[in-house]
């Protein structure tokens, strides 16, 4: 009787596990918006109400210099544009790698856009967004 309790108790658990949304182990940024690292030196950053183009790069760039430890001058690149969440259903995001995406074009503009893969600024340019929105 004991061994039966005890392995439902640990089907339980295994199942409890699985079904924890992915959002729920996601890092926060300093301004409100999930990152969740997805696989091969990619992140999903999930948007918290305001979608700006800044408040994207901002989490992105948090992320990379907080827990990465990136450099400052790691390139950050937009490798799927702003759109419906993979890993958060009925969340809007953009997701991000530290690696130029195949076949992107990745010269940089004038802009800051969540619109185009292979757009791309460094760690440093990228968190300071997150005190833009903090001073003003």
């Amino acid at each position: 009787m004991k061994s039966s309790v005890k392995s439902a108790v640990k089907t339980a658990l295994v199942l409890g596990l699985v079904a924890v949304p992915t959002w729920a182990l996601a890092w926060r940024a300093m301004n409100g918006f999930d990152v969740v690292p997805i696989g091969d030196n990619r992140i999903e950053v999930l948007s918290r109400g305001n979608s700006a183009a800044q408040s994207f790069w901002c989490a992105a760039g948090h992320y990379a210099r907080g827990p990465m430890r990136s450099a400052a001058t790691q390139r950050i690149y937009v490798s799927k544009a702003v759109g419906n969440s993979s890993t958060s259903p009925g969340r809007r995001a953009v997701q991000f790698s530290f690696a130029p995406p195949a076949g992107a074009d990745t010269s940089t503009g004038f802009s800051v856009s969540v619109t185009r893969v292979g757009d791309n600024m460094n760690a440093a340019t990228a968190q300071n967004y997150c005190y833009d929105r903090i001073l003003f």
